[in-house]
């Protein structure tokens, strides 16, 4: 085996939430550049027809569903179907997410709830019915998408975002526990803490605070369309075998700044 087949994905099956654009679009991609079969899902169907699509033109099988992320019959659907298709599922990416900038004082409790169980609460979800039949294989490989929001408090005339924050925070504090707990089951868990890319959730922010983002960021620009998929990939792979209970951080360097 040389080190470029350590990252091969052939055979595989991988399902990525909130995969029809932005993050998740360009990790389904890798993917499927890699050999993987994949399945995009989120709310809006249409978005995951189209990458969907875009995915079987280079060559793999690729299957696009609706799920709320929140609604566990959805998430069952959505496992049973990718299973009865494909016959397994060795990659989950827990990407789906939700945002909402408000002072604290001013943050409906509505708008706390609906990103606490998206972001939380559908992470679990997702986890739980996919960990299921990676149980039964006794293989698998979970990659939950945090940020570096949740690594602790944010300027708030930058990112005002306190429920999106505290989400995150706790997908890091998931990911470690989960890895302990299924690691006796061949079962990697493992997160990524984006930095800033341009995408649609980020895009209000980067138009109001983009300046200052960049000033607390060594490479001194914002993600772009290619730089999730190596470390999206890594965690997927049969290279990071000995890896689980880490988060790996792709932020150009944000986090390390002083």
């Amino acid at each position: 085996m040389t080190v470029f087949d350590l990252f091969r994905l052939e055979g595989k099956t991988a399902i990525i939430t909130g995969g029809g654009r932005g993050l998740g679009a360009q990790m389904a991609q890798a993917f499927a550049e890699a050999g993987a079969n994949v399945v995009v899902c989120s709310r809006k169907l249409e978005s995951c027809k189209e990458t969907s699509e875009e995915l079987k033109k280079l060559g793999v099988d690729s299957l696009a569903f609706s799920c709320d992320v929140t609604n566990h019959d959805d998430i069952k659907r959505v496992v049973k179907e990718t299973v009865e298709h494909f016959g397994s599922i060795d990659i989950l990416v827990n990407n789906s997410g939700a945002t909402w900038g408000a002072s604290v004082v001013d943050m409906p409790i509505e708008a706390w709830h609906k990103v606490i169980d998206v972001n939380i609460t559908g992470t679990y979800l997702m986890s739980l019915e996919v960990g299921k039949v990676m149980i039964d294989q006794n293989k698998g490989k979970i990659i939950n998408i945090a940020s570096i929001a949740g690594f602790g408090g944010t300027n708030p005339e930058v990112m005002d975002t306190i429920g999106y924050n505290t989400s995150k925070g706790a997908v890091i504090t998931f990911t470690k526990d989960l890895a302990v707990k299924w690691g006796k089951h061949n079962i990697n868990v493992n997160a990524i803490a984006p930095g800033f890319f341009p995408t649609k959730m980020a895009r209000g922010l980067l138009e109001k605070g983009g300046d200052e983002i960049l000033q607390g960021t060594p490479l001194n620009r914002f993600g772009n369309d290619q730089d999730l998929k190596g470390a999206a990939l890594f965690l997927a792979s049969k290279a990071s075998d000995f890896v689980t209970g880490d988060i790996l951080t792709v932020d150009g360097g944000s986090h390390a700044f002083a």
